[in-house]
C-alpha cells in the first residue's frame, strides 16, 4: 500500500466530505491526512480558501479556475505539499446546458503544480458523488506514486 510521506488536504463541494471519509477509513491515515475542508457554498471557498470572490460571476463554481484555486488553497491553509479539490453538479437538479448533472472539476496540487480535468458522471446523486470520490482519491495516488517514483 502507497503511503504519503506528505500532509493531502481535501477541499470539497459537490462530495460534501465524502473524500476525506474515504481517506480516514484507511487505518493509518492519520500519518498523512491532516485536514478536510467542505466548502459547499461560494461564500466559504472565498473565506476558508481563498477563492477569488470575482471567479464566481465569471465562470461559476464548477468551472477550472474554482477548482484549482481551492486545491491552491488547502495547500496554503495546511502548509501542504499534495491536495485535491473537487465541484460539481451531483444533481438531481442543478445543471444547465453547459454543465449538465454530472459535471464535475477535479484539481490535484502537487508542490506549486495544480493539475485540473473535467469529467462528466452517469447517474444519480449517489452515483455522481461515489464517481467523483473515486476519481479524485485515484489522481491524488497516481501523483503521489509519481512523485515518490521521481524521487528515486
Amino acid at each position: 500500500m502507497l503511503v504519503l510521506n506528505a500532509h493531502a488536504p481535501t477541499a470539497e463541494s459537490c462530495t460534501g466530505g465524502g473524500i476525506s471519509e474515504a481517506i480516514t477509513r484507511i487505518p493509518g491515515s492519520s500519518a498523512w491526512f491532516e485536514a478536510g475542508y467542505v466548502t459547499y457554498s461560494n461564500r466559504q471557498k472565498t473565506r476558508q480558501l481563498n477563492v477569488p470572490e470575482g471567479l464566481f460571476p465569471k465562470v461559476g463554481a464548477v468551472s477550472r479556475e474554482v477548482v484549482e484555486a481551492m486545491a491552491r488553497g488547502a495547500q496554503e491553509k495546511s502548509l501542504a505539499r499534495f491536495a485535491v479539490a473537487v465541484s460539481g453538479v451531483a444533481g438531481p437538479a442543478g445543471g444547465s446546458p453547459d454543465k449538465p448533472v454530472g459535471t464535475v472539476w477535479l484539481a490535484w496540487g502537487v508542490g506549486d503544480e495544480v493539475t485540473a480535468e473535467c469529467q462528466h458522471f452517469p447517474g444519480n446523486r449517489d452515483e455522481v458523488r461515489r464517481q467523483t470520490v473515486k476519481a479524485a482519491l485515484e489522481g491524488l495516488l497516481r501523483r503521489a506514486a509519481a512523485e515518490i517514483e521521481n524521487q528515486g
